[in-house]
């Protein structure tokens, strides 16, 4: 087992793996980049090292500047929490040169997972279904232009080397597709550092959901179930539950058992999330495969029992996976709700500054992850994340009820500062979300007010 930890994150991640990092007797040492000087990690790690300005591409995606924090701090191993370098398999391998275990996948499964294009073509040899499309990077204009002709519109382009809902563009008009491309080539490039871009069928309306993998260098492997992350602004996540509402359990255990086929076809060794989209019907399609922790991983643990930092440092420490699948037996259900300093008014733009009230729920069955604190300045430099308020119950009926209630108590404020708070309220309160007849559409439904079919979903069977 490793003595020492180097959390190579910020924010409510960064305090949720140190948490468990403590409760496991090990060492913690944080990295902060000078505008977080005040953050709660620094606080609660045992030791802490600043390693550059606010910038992150000079601080947190510095590769120099953290393996020479785990030199200075003798940390063994390196968690890299979620986004930053948590999908580089370049800073795996470098971890893996000094002798630093990076706790995550392999260097070469995260590269192969980490083109978006290839894993389609990698996951379909295995037999998961994948919707029509490109298993490479499209690099001209005209054979892209081929490739919608033959899949038919409305299509979706995506970068290749994306993730967190960010290079994806949606073209619906054959006119405007040659444009898109290029736009979206030249956005790839712009937030990857790589143009290359990939081409699929667009559902127009699918739920988005996901499955929770665990496996180990032994070759086992085990699901946590899966989640629903339909509730979206922009592709990025907004609400999350487990278990998804009113699939068939025949489809989810369908679905289930793909990803960890999958999982253990590539030899993924870790936590990692297989997403999907579910269509009309019995139909679903893997979306991608998340080299990495969730944000949304507390609803999974709250249904499961499994404290999944925990899991993902056992591993990574060569031990075997200490669970079998009939160790898994989900229970009740379990929501998370993003709290971020965005305003939802003005088409979810972040919000930074000082919190001067910072009051957060409590009460049975309610976990709040999070960096805030009253007096703490957000910094405009990062993501809008500010907390994560999960709850569960035994079914959903109350689950929605104690989530309106928690949300109830959130109060925060602060000079310019906003939040999702009242946004998630009323999204826990509409007509589709409550029948769980929604989609990816949902949060473009709310702003445009077009009325919604309030017909029953099926419940699971």
């Amino acid at each position: 087992m490793f003595e020492s930890v180097l959390i190579a994150n910020r924010g409510e991640i960064a305090v949720r793996i140190a948490r468990t990092c403590r409760e496991m007797g090990l060492r913690t040492v944080a990295v902060y980049s000078t505008v977080d000087r005040d953050s709660a990690v620094v606080r609660l790690a045992d030791e802490a090292v600043q390693i550059g300005p606010g910038p992150s591409r000079r601080s947190y995606l510095s590769a120099p500047a953290i393996i020479e924090a785990a030199r200075r701090t003798g940390a063994d191993a390196i968690h890299p929490g979620y986004g930053f370098l948590s999908e580089d398999p370049d800073f795996a391998e470098i971890c893996e040169a000094d002798g630093i275990t990076f706790i995550g996948p392999p260097p070469a499964v995260m590269a192969a997972l980490g083109d978006k294009a290839r894993t389609r073509g990698i996951m379909a040899g295995l037999g998961l279904p994948v919707l029509p499309g490109t298993t490479d990077a499209v690099e001209s204009a005209a054979h892209a232009r081929a490739v919608a002709d033959e899949i038919g519109f409305p299509l979706i382009i995506k970068a290749v080397a994306g993730g967190g809902g960010r290079g994806v563009r949606v073209v619906r008009d054959p006119a405007s597709f040659l444009g898109e491309f290029a736009a979206a080539r030249a956005e790839a490039q712009l937030l990857f550092g790589d143009n290359r871009v990939y081409i699929e069928r667009y559902l127009e309306s699918a739920r988005h959901v996901e499955v929770q993998v665990l496996t180990d260098r032994y070759g086992n492997g085990i699901h946590l179930g899966e989640r629903d992350c339909s509730v979206q602004r922009r592709h990025q996540k907004l609400i999350e539950e487990s278990p998804a509402p009113g699939l068939p359990q025949h489809m989810v255990d369908r679905m289930t058992a793909a990803a960890v086929t999958g999982a253990l076809g590539v030899g993924y060794v870790g936590a990692g999330t297989f997403e999907f989209l579910v269509g009309g019907g019995d139909d679903f399609h893997l979306m991608e495969v998340n080299c990495r922790l969730q944000v949304e991983h507390p609803v999974s643990e709250l249904v499961t029992g499994v404290d999944l930092v925990r899991q993902q440092i056992l591993v990574a420490a060569g031990e075997r996976l200490g669970l079998t699948q009939a160790d898994v037996t989900p229970r009740g259900t379990a929501i998370e709700c993003r709290l971020n300093v965005e305003d939802p008014a003005r088409g979810f733009v972040p919000t930074p500054g000082e919190l001067t009230r910072f009051d957060l729920p409590a009460g049975p069955f309610v976990r709040v992850d999070t960096h805030g604190y009253a007096g703490y300045r957000v910094p405009a430099d990062y993501d809008s994340l500010l907390a994560k308020v999960v709850v569960w119950a035994p079914d959903r009926t109350q689950a929605l009820s104690r989530m309106a209630r928690a949300l109830d108590e959130c109060a925060v404020e602060g000079p310019g500062v906003a939040t999702t708070r009242d946004f998630l309220r009323s999204t826990l309160d509409h007509p589709l979300f409550r029948a769980a007849k929604h989609d990816t559409s949902l949060v473009d439904t709310m702003l445009t007010g077009l009325q919604p079919d309030t017909t029953e979903a099926p419940g699971r069977h």
